[in-house]
């Protein structure tokens, strides 16, 4: 499952979902040209793993305060949310098998 994600509804869509099931978040920006490597990935990784995770998309340029206040200091970046807390998290492109890895591990 895919879905986008901002400052209004950060709270319910990530930190609340991930009580029931690991919520990754892509934190990204449209002019980042990692970011838009890392995507499709992500993209596929939700299909991949569907019912398993959740992948959530923020734009930090629309969801600043979500990016602050868990401490993305350069994207991509992205956190795995259990139980409304980031439990493992990576920053930076990745290709897809490591990508994958990073989830089978922290699932």
């Amino acid at each position: 499952m895919l879905i986008h994600v901002n400052d209004f509804n950060f709270k319910e869509e990530v930190l609340e979902r991930s009580k029931k099931i690991p919520v990754v978040v892509d934190f990204f920006a449209t002019w980042c040209g990692p970011c838009q490597m890392l995507g499709p990935i992500m993209e596929k990784i939700a299909e991949k793993y569907d019912g398993k995770i959740v992948v959530a998309k923020l734009n930090v340029n629309e969801g600043r305060l979500a990016a602050q206040a868990y401490g993305v200091m350069g994207i991509p970046s992205v956190k795995m949310f259990k139980n409304g807390k980031i439990v493992a998290e990576f920053v930076g492109y990745i290709p897809e098998d490591k990508v994958a890895e990073w989830v089978d591990k922290n699932v």
